[in-house]
């Protein structure tokens, strides 16, 4: 848990989190507690996700209720789970039991317990190994048999425990410690209760908490966004040495449903937690669940893959570029292959057969788990993938059989386009044959947007493709004149007979990119799109370094002692093109080498209007150095830098690269407008801690700052406190609809989100966690408004902001500068 809820209108109480995981290599697995249960991931229901604190006998009555109802018990959700907040904020004075609270469960817990095993479900609980809950009700550190004994008093069947508060000393020792002493309370208690550990992989805990606990935490909390989930399962696929019956790897509760994400990434969300044997614990409010919603949440075919009794986490067979393949072995002597796309456009994603766990054999039998498409392959596993989608098949050998349909794979790419007149761009198609025997008559069509067109200038059909042969076509793409920037489908179909003169057809749409020329202002160009790019290591970086191989792996950009929130990391060679469409006067950077080179080399950087250079500056590694591009009339801006002989790989920046068009002149503001709420020039700006016996301070430091020459230091205790301070006066955020902080860790990363206080109540608002890894890491964490969540009845007055305040975990010193909004 990570939510911070307010006690009171002026007491701030601790968010729960954990540094983020950091991946060991596999190792032999421990042995699994030996109390019988979880066999296979717990599937159930937690109200955190989507109500927080607002708990409730009534809500938990109707999720039950809906269980039932819906169909959700029928595909196996079992637990309904509370979560924290349904205490009392005290023990009771006599007995030292935890009490519920009345208001909230008149029935008591014991008196819910009844409810839900009369509908034959059963009850989950939250507790904490600290000397208090994450929203402050009383923790079960020193208490962990009586509390068992109370827990199993009231027929309790699950329980999760989380860590704040824990007056830990960081060590892996403690942990194993205060979660092995409620283990055990609970064994003794002759009750059978799933012990679900919840340490946010602080301590590494696939490697301690089989002989514990049935599952644990692989990662700090999710959030309701693609980039947690992508993020989550980067961490815990990798962990599947340590998965098995009754012990299992919990990269925590599903989002589906919340409404952060599209239906294809909630559908990649449910599809990974079931390769990787995640427990399902929704976490969206089931009251008002939408058929699509509940249609991923009870598909029985994905559900089957998770609750698979080999018990069996899925192996990462290949992991390159953004593309994965994971294989799960299942009872019944199939496989689940799974092919995951987390990059930001189509891509066709493959395995030859013979690099899974299936044996060899004439064909292959493939069932898509989310259509129900059956068709048969002769070598190869493959699907054209969509941007941050997965593919589930569920795989047996077999012989080729002449009423199942082959299987082809439909792909391609399409170029970045401009508008008329001289609108044009090239779209590529590729239609392979990975079934047995041959296909007939094979023809490729697109279906543009209205008012574009597409012409083949390439063969678009051929007689017959014979297994595991392409069909490549190319096309030529007319741009509609007026057409706005933006992203554009096209659907690409391929029609063929095979068999004794079956029809069918597969389709994929494929997404182009249409560039128009800027509009007047003076704009950073980390904010516009490029025409086309390539680069000497992984894709060009937005506002960071170029870090890796891999998309935003890099830092903030820093030459010398210069730290920059905009600009482009690249790596030579590296060239980056834009059209400006003759609207554009002047371009002005600062470029050099990046401290995180290390090659002591140097590269040329070189602007060119068109095909003239009309800037060109030699940087070595030290100091920035100032350029200042004359781009009048150009159609064309190229940014090029290369390194020396032998220095190729050197990383270099354009750091903040404004570019001037239309009218605008020197004294206009570069968009995006952001406004500095705190830049601690002239100290700590008053921020403190907001849990004073939480642990952490505040102090000025001179040697990390992106904004003026001071930031602040906070110096964050392992079990994290919050950052910030209660405003005299209100803060008016205007229309602003991001809040962004720099930061720079000194340790493994950061675990963070950020919390806002409104109205003269002072409520608490809070949400946007974020997580990344990496020692000496920085990054701008930007958070959009909307992702933060105040209680019920509570409305984010943006005029009456009256605190802020930046979560912080992990322990060690972290640096932070230039609180903003944009």
């Amino acid at each position: 848990m990570r939510r911070l809820i307010a006690a009171a209108a002026a007491t701030l109480t601790l968010l729960c989190t954990g540094a983020a995981a950091v991946v060991a290599g596999p190792a032999a697995p421990a042995a699994a507690v030996e109390n019988g249960l979880a066999r296979t991931p717990p599937m159930g229901f937690n109200n955190w996700n989507a109500f927080g604190c607002d708990v409730t006998e009534q809500l938990i009555k109707d999720v039950a209720d809906l269980f039932v109802s819906s169909g959700l018990q029928a595909v196996g959700y079992e637990y309904v789970n509370i979560d924290d907040c349904w205490a009392l904020k005290e023990r009771d004075p006599e007995t030292g039991r935890l009490v519920p609270d009345p208001v909230k469960f008149p029935s008591g817990i014991a008196g819910v317990a009844g409810y839900v095993h009369a509908k034959g479900l059963k009850l989950g609980l939250y507790a904490d190994a600290g000397t208090r809950t994450c929203a402050g009700y009383p923790g079960s550190l020193g208490h962990e048999d009586l509390d068992a004994r109370t827990f199993a008093e009231w027929q309790i069947d699950y329980l999760k425990y989380d860590n704040c508060y824990n007056e830990s000393d960081g060590s892996q020792a403690d942990y194993l410690r205060r979660y092995t002493a409620m283990g055990q309370a609970l064994t003794r208690t002759g009750r059978p209760i799933v012990y679900s550990i919840c340490e946010w992989g602080t301590s590494q805990p696939w490697t301690w908490a089989a002989d514990v606990g049935n599952l644990w935490r692989t990662t700090g909390d999710i959030s309701d966004n693609w980039s947690s989930v992508r993020s989550i399962i980067a961490t815990n696929a990798p962990l599947y040495p340590y998965a098995g019956p009754g012990h299992w790897n919990d990269p925590d509760m599903l989002e589906v449903g919340n409404g952060g994400m599209t239906a294809t990434e909630y559908r990649t969300h449910m599809s990974m937690w079931a390769m990787m044997a995640a427990p399902l614990i929704i976490g969206t409010d089931l009251r008002g669940a939408s058929a699509e919603t509940m249609d991923i949440l009870t598909n029985s075919e994905i559900i089957a893959v998770d609750q698979d009794p080999l018990g069996v986490q899925a192996t990462v067979v290949s992991d390159s570029g953004g593309l994965m393949v994971l294989d799960k072995p299942l009872a019944d002597g199939q496989r689940a292959i799974a092919l995951y796309n987390s990059t930001d456009t189509v891509a066709t994603v493959s395995v030859p057969a013979t690099e899974t766990g299936l044996r060899r054999a004439p064909a292959y039998r493939l069932q898509d788990l989310w259509t129900g498409a059956v068709t048969q392959a002769r070598t190869t596993i493959e699907a054209a993938v969509p941007a941050h989608g997965t593919v589930v098949f569920k795989v047996r050998p077999s012989t080729p059989h002449a009423r199942t349909a082959p299987a082809v794979t439909v792909g391609g790419t399409a170029s970045t386009l401009i508008p008329a007149p001289a609108g044009a761009g090239t779209l590529a198609t590729v239609a392979t044959h990975r079934g047995p025997g041959t296909l007939r008559d094979v023809r490729v069509d697109i279906a543009a947007p209205p008012g574009w067109t597409v012409t083949a200038t390439s063969p678009a059909r051929t007689r017959s493709l014979v297994t595991d042969a392409s069909l490549a076509t190319a096309w030529d793409i007319g741009v509609p004149e007026g057409a706005t920037a933006g992203r554009y489908p096209f659907t690409v179909t391929a029609t063929y007979r095979w068999g004794d003169g079956r029809v069918s057809a597969t389709s994929t749409e494929l997404a182009a990119t249409l560039v128009t020329a800027p509009v007047d202002g003076r704009r950073h160009l980390s904010t516009i799109t490029p025409f086309g790019s390539v680069n000497g290591q992984g894709p060009v970086e937005n506002d960071r370094s170029n870090g890796g191989p891999a998309a935003e792996d890099g830092n903030l950009i820093t030459i010398g002692d210069a730290v920059y929130t905009r600009g482009l990391g690249v790596s030579a060679p590296s060239e980056i093109r834009y059209y400006l469409g003759g609207r554009c006067t002047r371009l002005t950077a600062d470029v050099g080498i990046d401290v995180e080179d290390g090659t002591g080399a140097s590269a040329r950087f070189v602007v060119y209007a068109d095909d003239t250079a009309v800037a060109t500056v030699t940087a070595a590694p030290g100091a920035p150095v100032a350029l200042d591009a004359d781009v009048t009339g150009a159609a064309w801006l190229r940014l090029v830098m290369t390194g020396e002989p032998g220095g190729e790989a050197v990383h270099g920046d354009w750091a903040v690269p404004v570019l001037t068009c239309g009218e605008a002149g020197p004294a206009d503001p570069v968009q995006p407008v952001e406004r500095v709420l705190f830049s601690f020039e002239d100290g700590t700006d008053e921020w403190t801690i907001a849990n004073a016996d939480g642990g952490g301070s505040v102090a000025s430091t001179s040697l990390f700052h992106t904004d003026g020459g001071q930031a602040l230091l906070a110096r964050a205790p392992v079990n994290g406190n919050w950052f910030g301070r209660t405003l005299s006066e209100p803060l008016d955020l205007g229309d602003g609809q991001v809040l962004k902080v720099d930061l720079r860790t000194t340790g493994a990363g950061s675990s963070g989100e950020i919390a806002v206080q409104v109205g003269d109540d002072l409520s608490w608002c809070q949400g946007g966690q974020w997580t990344w890894t990496g020692a000496g890491g920085s990054r701008t964490i930007t958070r959009a408004l909307d992702e933060i969540s105040c209680p019920a009845g509570v409305t984010l007055d943006r005029d009456r902001v009256r605190g802020v305040w930046v979560f912080l975990n992990g322990g060690g010193d972290v640096y932070l500068d230039a609180l903003r909004v944009g």
